[in-house]
Parts: C-alpha cells; sequence; structure tokens
C-alpha cells in the first residue's frame, strides 16, 4: 500500500485468513467436537487435540492462574480484568527483530466483520479510510478500538454490547443456531510481525471460541472451544521445554493474550518468546486513543482535576489549564495552530479561572477581549480538541497507560471516526499538515475516517495512507 499519497484499495483474498471458523460462508464458530487449534512449529510441539496435562507454574498469582486446569473459571463480565504490565522479557534473537522498535498496529484484519469479508488494511503513520455512506468507515475503526479495548482488560460484553449486529449478513447458523464474527491484526515491534486472530461467538451466547497468537511462522497460543457449557476455551501455548506444549483453560470472555502474562513462568526459551510476543501485542493495542470531540460538550466551564482528556473532548478547558501550566512549549505550540484554524487573528489560548471554582478556556486576541471557547463554532472546537490529541502524549489522554514500559517506547495511535467532520476546507488541511509532521517523529500514528474532499488533499500528500473502500 501506498505510504505517499497514493489511493490504496482494501486488499482481498480468496483464500481464508484463519481457520478459527470452520466455514467462511457460515461464520460458525466451532464448537464441542471442534477440530484442534493445534500449537505447531519448533521444538516439536504437540499436534494432538488439547487435553489436561503438565501444567507450567505461574509466575503470578490471580483468580485465573489459581484455578486447576480443566477447571471452571468465573466470569468477569461485570469488572475489567487485571491485565498484567509489561515486564520487558528477553527477546528471542531473530532475523526480523527490532529491540528498539517501538510496538505498532501495522495490519488490521477483517475476516468476517459486519460487511467487511477478507479485508485486510496495512496502516501506515497516517491511515485514512475513504468511501460512500455504508461502505464500512466507521466499523473498521470500531473493529480496531475493539482490539485495543480487548488488549487492555475489557470484558467481551462491554466492547461488543451489540455483538449480534456485527455478523455478516450472509452468516447461516449452524445447527445450534450459532452464528459469529472474525478480525485480526498484526503488531510490529522488538519481535518482529506478531499476528493476532480472534473468532468471536455472538449468538446465541456471546463469547471468544478461537484466538491464535503466531510470529515467525510459529503458533504460540491457540485456544478453542471444547465444551459449550463451559465459560472457558481449551488453551495451549508454546513450551518448548521438557513439555513442548502447557494446556489450560482459559476464560472466554477475555482476551487470552493479555492474560498469557499471568500464566506463563519465563523459564524455557519457548515461553519468553510467547511472553514476549503477548506484551509486544498487548503494548501495541493499548497505545490507541479513540477521540470524537463532541462541541455541545466543549462550551461550558469546567471543574480542574487532573487533566486528562477524556473521549468527547468535554474536559478541554481543564487540559489546557494544565498544559498551560505544565506544558509551556507544547501549550505554546496549540496556540499557534488555533491560529491556523481559527477566525480572526489568535494571539495566544488563555485559561481563566473562574469565582465558582471553574476554569474557562480562551482564545486571546490582540488588543480585542479574549473569546471563550465556548463562542467558537463547532469545527472550531473539534479542530482544537484534535489538534491537542496530535501535539500531547498518552500522559495528557484518558487512556490506559502501560506503567512499566519507558515513555521512549509507548506510542500513540490517534483513532478519529469522521476526522474532517464539521471542519472547513483550511481547517482540514492544517489538521492533515500536523498529523502528517506529528507522525513523522514515530511517536504519533493517525487512523481516521474522511470525506471526499479531504481523502483528495490527503492522496497529494506526502505521507499519507488513503483507503479507498468503495473501490
Amino acid at each position: 500500500m501506498d505510504l505517499t499519497g497514493g489511493s490504496a484499495p482494501a486488499r482481498t483474498s480468496k483464500n481464508r485468513p484463519s481457520d478459527l471458523v470452520p466455514d467462511p460462508d457460515a461464520v460458525t464458530p466451532s464448537g464441542s467436537g471442534s477440530p484442534s487449534l493445534p500449537v505447531s512449529g519448533g521444538a516439536g510441539p504437540s499436534s494432538a487435540a488439547p487435553s489436561p496435562g503438565p501444567r507450567v507454574p505461574e509466575a503470578r498469582t490471580s483468580a485465573a492462574s489459581r484455578s486447576g486446569a480443566g477447571a471452571s473459571l468465573p466470569r468477569t463480565s461485570r469488572s475489567r480484568a487485571s491485565v498484567p504490565e509489561a515486564r520487558g522479557p528477553v527477546v528471542p534473537e531473530a532475523p526480523d527483530a527490532r529491540p528498539d522498535a517501538r510496538p505498532t498496529v501495522t495490519e488490521l484484519r477483517l475476516s468476517a466483520f459486519a460487511g467487511h469479508r477478507s479485508a485486510a488494511h496495512a496502516l501506515g503513520p497516517v491511515t485514512l479510510f475513504t468511501g460512500p455512506s455504508g461502505s464500512g468507515k466507521t466499523t473498521t475503526l470500531r473493529a480496531y478500538e475493539a482490539l485495543a479495548r480487548l488488549g487492555a482488560g475489557d470484558p467481551l460484553d462491554e466492547v461488543f454490547p451489540d455483538a449480534a449486529d456485527l455478523v455478516p449478513e450472509r452468516a447461516r447458523p449452524d445447527a445450534q443456531g450459532r452464528r459469529g464474527f472474525r478480525i485480526g491484526c498484526t503488531v510490529d515491534g522488538p519481535c518482529g510481525p506478531v499476528r493476532l486472530d480472534l473468532a468471536v461467538q455472538a449468538e446465541p451466547r456471546l463469547r471468544i471460541v478461537g484466538e491464535r497468537l503466531t510470529a515467525r511462522d510459529r503458533t504460540l497460543l491457540a485456544t478453542a472451544l471444547r465444551d459449550p457449557g463451559r465459560s472457558t476455551v481449551q488453551a495451549e501455548w508454546h513450551t518448548a521445554g521438557a513439555t513442548p506444549v502447557t494446556r489450560a483453560p482459559l476464560p472466554d470472555d477475555l482476551l487470552g493474550t493479555a492474560l498469557l502474562p499471568l500464566r506463563v513462568a519465563g523459564r524455557t526459551p519457548g515461553q519468553l518468546e510467547v511472553l514476549a510476543a503477548a506484551e509486544q501485542v498487548v503494548v501495541g493495542l493499548r497505545s490507541a486513543f479513540a477521540c470524537d470531540p463532541r462541541p455541545e460538550r466543549m462550551r461550558a466551564p469546567v471543574p480542574p482535576g487532573e487533566g486528562r482528556l477524556r473521549r468527547d473532548c468535554a474536559n478541554l478547558a481543564e487540559v489546557l489549564h494544565r498544559t498551560h501550566n505544565d506544558c509551556p512549549r507544547r501549550h505554546h505550540r496549540l496556540a499557534a495552530v488555533a491560529g491556523a484554524g481559527c477566525a480572526g487573528t489568535v494571539t495566544g489560548l488563555g485559561v481563566r479561572e473562574l469565582r465558582e471554582g471553574t476554569v474557562r478556556a480562551v482564545l486571546e486576541r490582540a488588543g480585542r477581549t479574549a473569546t471563550p471557547l465556548g463562542r467558537l463554532g463547532d469545527g472550531e472546537l473539534r479542530y482544537l480538541a484534535l489538534a491537542l490529541t496530535l501535539l500531547t502524549g498518552p500522559g495528557v489522554l484518558e487512556m490506559d497507560r502501560v506503567a512499566e514500559v519507558p515513555d521512549a517506547m509507548q506510542g500513540l495511535t490517534l483513532l478519529a471516526d469522521g476526522l474532517d467532520r464539521g471542519l472547513d476546507r483550511r481547517q482540514s488541511a492544517e489538521l492533515l499538515r500536523l498529523a502528517v509532521e506529528i507522525a513523522g517523529d514515530g511517536h504519533i500514528r493517525v487512523a481516521g475516517s474522511v470525506g471526499d474532499r479531504t481523502a483528495a488533499e490527503a492522496r497529494r500528500t506526502p505521507g499519507v495512507t488513503v483507503v479507498d473502500l468503495g473501490a
């Protein structure tokens, strides 16, 4: 896919991208008696169907790790799972390994999801999806955000409250009335490219029925539903020790990859390889921040707080209060960007502390009374909020940071459905220019959807990938 401004249609394949779901037309997740998903490659992992076997002692304890093999794990649909922080295990040497690389999602796969079939989209530093209404721009970004939330430990029913609506229309239920969908991604980083593929049963009961984690043609983790009566899937992961494969149950409403650091001891080269790949995927997914500025919520003064920008940017004034005090250089740069996208002459971005204990952000004007942000147009407010997101980082956003990963190794991917919504031509062009400039530093990436006008401008902009879903 062209990263220098060309338009690239979605790549499709006649081959099934994953065998997690037996029939791609039926999109029916496997159930009891389904084929095994063996761990293969390397030092002779078994290809036999999963069965209770020796367990590797866990490096950490948790409710999941204290459960014995074959035990029925409690569902955790009402609260987020405790996702362990990355420990930075030794990365096995490989030709494509890049020890200093920042974990980054470089491909999104929609094998069978809503209106998408066998679609794989390469993601560059700035990737914009375009196409007519109904072409799948929103659902494409929805799939990315869903993977990010699962990587952060969110339970399946919170990520997909409308799961049945995401099953492809042509999907036929099996004899038990089961239907589902499949999504996946590739995360590049110190281990090289690592693939994650999921099969989700949406009907009659929401659950993950198949998960596969692969790197360098080796399956590191595979799960499959064996007993529909249990709230677990049978998992097996690569060990490459005295026991080539470790088998244990995992909950069917959580991402197994995110749970591996709780279950894998990290004592053998194979276990270290599994840990490194799993943590790379989790860190890469957790770098996403979905931003959808809502101007109607951004106009009123707000009480000061910790200054982390929310998804709807309703607390924009609070965050500007923080950047004004703690990040003067970034704040000054944002003021310059505001001048390029807001009407009239802007000399600065100020914050007023009001008598009732709230704060209000204002545009400062030379020789004129400052303009409260509440008086700005919807496009100006959206422009300011998106520019602020690009000019800051995870520490200023309300997102799930990986605390034990150094800042230099953490990135940010801004997910913006309707990136140019409400923006005029000048604002769209300036925001696009800013996105390309910031992405060039390698810390921040952008994946968004835009209309035809912005897409045409983006095709002429070096460093932008435009994916036309209507092509």
